[in-house]
């Protein structure tokens, strides 16, 4: 199933480049979910045989995800979504594990920086935000000096992997031996790079991580995070006993099935869809930077997901409606990220980077799924939109 069929737009064919909101279900992921959904019926609580057939087939996803993580089985805990995996770590940390300063930087998600100021409100915790340089990324050598001056465990860094509005990327080997070297916890917001970066937790000098299913083209309302098994918190939500007492409420079967099969198909893929989502973000870049007039490129000029691509587009008589007009088009770009109020807002994350305020940012981001001949219709309809003087052609193609 190509992207053209997949989405489809008052019947005419469109182009979707809004991967990094969210992924379409993979049908292999559709088709194995389907297939549970007829036999397994029962309670994974309950003691009989339709419970501990769910039970078993739960246990066998964690054993999945734990595996392409290099992860023991009990590090890894499911979820409902990236939020609540990273909101129980950081409210956990500084409940649970005498956490009295945090660390971060002032373009994380907003799971991030408004969890950070709600717990500044109800704890006794510091909130630390790191300079970003030009290319957005947290400055280390300031970390570095923050953690020299107050070394220990009571210090928790909290750093995306990938940012999800620019793409640009940390190393989580140098940051993680950073941290640790003075002692202090490391989380790390990784729901933009499970499924498209190997991680090996035997080897990254990292202590909390999360992930969401919708990211990687599995289904929504799942997702998972890992604690590494020198910590101990309590969970946000009280009742059952469900996910060894850190998560009450009945398990999300099939969601979790979901998950650890649409993870399996994109590790067992990794090289190939990296390699094609790289071509197609150069290809779109080289072709935007040719025929727009002072186009710039956000982000960090390697260090950076191929699976992004933030744009900033040059004020102009038609541009303040650039997405509209695209979306018009056939054609599912952002502003940014996609986890407000559905409505264009200015960009917390832009607001920290070097960029004229009159210009126009768009955010394109990639698949497996696109096309060439996808790429050379967006560049050729960004031109056409932002050429200041040249009107835009009635859809039968006439003037």
């Amino acid at each position: 199933m190509d992207a053209s069929t997949r989405y489809s737009f008052v019947n005419r064919p469109r182009i979707y480049l809004d991967y990094a909101a969210t992924t379409p279900i993979d049908p292999e992921v559709w088709q194995s979910m389907s297939e549970h959904a007829l036999h397994l019926s029962g309670n994974p609580s309950s003691i009989h045989a339709e419970g501990r057939a769910a039970r078993t087939a739960i246990e066998e996803a964690r054993k999945s995800v734990a595996k392409m993580l290099h992860a023991s089985l009990n590090e890894v805990f499911f979820t409902s979504c990236g939020t609540e995996s990273n909101n129980t770590i950081l409210l956990g940390a500084v409940r649970d594990l005498q956490v009295t300063r945090i660390i971060s930087s002032p373009i994380e998600h907003h799971c991030i920086l408004h969890a950070l100021e709600y717990l500044k409100t109800q704890y006794p915790v510091e909130i630390v935000y790191l300079p970003v340089t030009t290319t957005g990324q947290p400055d280390l050598e300031r970390l570095e000096m923050l953690l020299a001056d107050r070394p220990g465990p009571g210090t928790l860094v909290s750093l995306m992997q990938v940012n999800n509005e620019i793409g640009s990327m940390i190393d989580l080997n140098v940051v993680g031996n950073l941290v640790h070297q003075y002692g202090a916890l490391f989380h790390s917001d990784t729901v933009q790079a499970i499924g498209f970066v190997d991680h090996d937790l035997t080897q990254l000098p990292v202590d909390f991580l999360s992930g969401s299913a919708h990211k990687f083209y599995g289904p929504k309302g799942v997702g998972f995070m890992y604690i590494r098994n020198d910590y101990t918190i309590r969970p946000l939500l009280y009742g059952g006993s469900q996910e060894r007492n850190m998560r009450s409420g009945t398990e999300n079967i099939l969601g979790i099935l979901g998950m650890a099969r649409a993870m399996e198909l994109a590790m067992a893929n990794l090289d190939e869809r990296q390699n094609h989502m790289q071509q197609m973000k150069s290809r779109l870049a080289s072709g935007l930077l040719e025929h727009v007039p002072g186009l710039t490129i956000n982000g960090h000029p390697s260090a950076t997901s191929p699976k992004i691509l933030s744009v900033n587009i040059p004020a102009g008589p038609r541009t303040d409606l650039l997405l509209m007009n695209l979306d018009i088009a056939g054609i599912s770009a952002s502003g940014g990220s996609a986890c407000s109020s559905g409505v264009e807002s200015a960009s917390h994350v832009l607001a920290h980077l070097p960029i004229t305020s009159t210009d126009k940012t768009v955010r394109f981001s990639f698949s497996h799924l696109t096309t060439g001949a996808e790429i050379d219709q967006v560049i050729e309809k960004v031109t056409r939109l932002t050429q200041k003087n040249q009107p835009e052609p009635a859809p039968d193609g006439n003037q």
